[in-house]
């Protein structure tokens, strides 16, 4: 008998019944699936049998950088409802291969038209700097019902094109780019919340001019010029790092909380003492008080520089507060001379209710010449109505002759002053000369309570009954 060798003619009702890829797992289907990049093509296979249509719409996890275009493209056209898209590229311990990474600006550009295609409601990317060698410019597309878009876009800048416009946009986050943020809110007329993590801006620096925006969130940024105009905003804080030169305008008559902290990489002066950072802050709870904090520190060799410090201080006056805490590294030197010169303030003067002075300790203690720049003549008999402060504390008060002048110029220019504590320094004891000399002081202002405590928090006296 002659028998025919080769393979066997296999009924179309045994392959149906025998769809074997059907019965892969889901995440397998899915890859399968996706090499084929087309959605056409699996069609044409029969792959797209049973499960494999309704996984189609699923974009798979962990897909290699080049292959994400082409994984974006498979949806059919119009694309289905998408609510999230996120493109997350894993940081690298080591040097990525050049083939492996991200620096054609073509291909990043590409990436992105391809996920504004599908019309996401949320859309996250991130990009880090281990991907990418030297700067890539990329053009943000029009995302049209996107509500929310964060960007982790390492050396990048961000370019808008024209008509490129983000209609139902509520929330934008950058992090790490350079951007043009005035230009940016242009196109997103329904913005709310705006956050921006150590982004660059160009040359007019940080520009927020927008009708719509409620909350204002910058951190670590670098910035030369601030321009806000926000008519509905409720929230604003910042954490910028600034030169001398910065420019402030804030015009956000319905803020509730503001949060404003800025440092200096060329420090305002006075004297001796450098401007080293401020924040001021709104209260967050009930019974808090609206603060402005102020850290500045003493160095001889800074002396010399322009008196900048208190033409600083105003740029930075955006909001109302009641509470002055001054953190004070005087490193031997007097400190009375800079608290007037803070006091004499306008702005400050007459916002003060509650003043904290709190002197810290330093291992870098200068040796206060008797002709020293923290000391100019006259301080100590300056003369400064403090007409609304009622509540003074001292921390880690020595009683030195200069401390106790400070003190006594407190005493006549607070009229409406009733409450003073002092907290001593580690070295003071309640047998000390200071001590006694601040004993001496209260007694002659029979009107103000006041109360004297040990560095380790054990009261000494109090409402002019001192007891030991």
């Amino acid at each position: 008998m002659h028998r025919r060798w080769g393979p066997r003619r296999r009924s179309a009702r045994l392959l149906a019944r025998a769809d074997l890829i059907s019965e892969l797992p889901d995440d397998l289907l899915l890859l399968v699936l996706t090499r084929l990049h087309c959605a056409a093509t699996a069609a044409r296979t029969g792959i797209l049998s049973r499960r494999g249509r309704s996984l189609w719409p699923r974009p798979p996890r962990d897909v290699p950088f080049r292959s994400l275009e082409a994984v974006l493209g498979c949806f059919p056209l119009p694309p289905p409802a998408v609510s999230l898209i996120v493109i997350r590229l894993p940081k690298q311990d080591n040097r990525v291969p050049k083939e492996q990474r991200a620096d054609d600006e073509a291909r990043v550009n590409s990436l992105l038209r391809a996920a504004a295609r599908l019309e996401p409601e949320m859309f996250i990317f991130e990009l880090p700097s281990e991907l990418i060698e030297g700067s890539l410019v990329v053009d943000l597309p029009c995302f049209h019902r996107a509500t929310t878009i964060m960007l982790l876009l390492s050396s990048v800048v961000c370019s808008l094109p024209a008509g490129v416009e983000f209609p139902a946009l509520e929330t934008l986050s950058l992090s790490y780019c350079t951007a043009n943020i005035d230009r940016l809110l242009s196109c997103c007329p329904r913005l709310r919340t705006l956050y921006l993590t150590l982004v660059s801006f160009d040359k007019d620096g940080l520009t927020v001019n927008s009708a719509s925006l409620q909350e204002i969130a910058v951190v670590a940024c670098r910035v030369s010029n601030i321009n806000i105009v926000a008519p509905v905003l409720k929230q604003l804080s910042m954490t910028i790092h600034t030169s001398e030169e910065v420019s402030v305008s804030a015009l956000a008559p319905m803020v509730e909380k503001v949060s404003w902290h800025c440092s200096w990489f060329v420090a305002p002066m006075f004297g001796v003492w450098q401007l080293d950072s401020l924040k001021l802050k709104t209260a967050e709870r009930q019974g808090q008080l609206p603060s402005l904090h102020i850290h500045a520190s003493a160095y001889t060799v800074l002396h010399g520089g322009v008196d900048t410090f208190a033409q600083e201080l105003e740029k930075h006056m955006i909001a109302k507060f009641s509470v002055l805490e001054l953190h004070l590294t005087a490193n031997g030197h007097v400190f009375g001379a800079l608290v007037f010169h803070i006091l004499g303030m306008n702005l400050i003067r007459c916002a003060t209710q509650m003043l904290s002075v709190d002197l810290q300790t330093s291992e870098e203690n200068e040796e206060c010449t008797f002709d020293c720049p923290c000391e100019p003549t006259g301080w100590r008999s300056q003369m400064i109505s403090l007409t609304v402060l009622e509540e003074v504390e001292i921390n880690g008060f020595g009683g030195d002759d200069h401390e106790i002048d400070f003190l006594k110029l407190i005493f006549k220019g607070a009229p409406m002053l009733k409450k003073v504590i002092v907290k001593l320094s580690d070295g003071a004891s309640s047998s000390s000369d200071g001590c006694t000399n601040i004993y001496n002081m209260f007694k002659a202002y029979s009107s103000v309570e006041f109360y004297v405590y040990l560095s380790s928090g054990s009261m000494l006296g109090g409402q002019n009954c001192p007891s030991v």
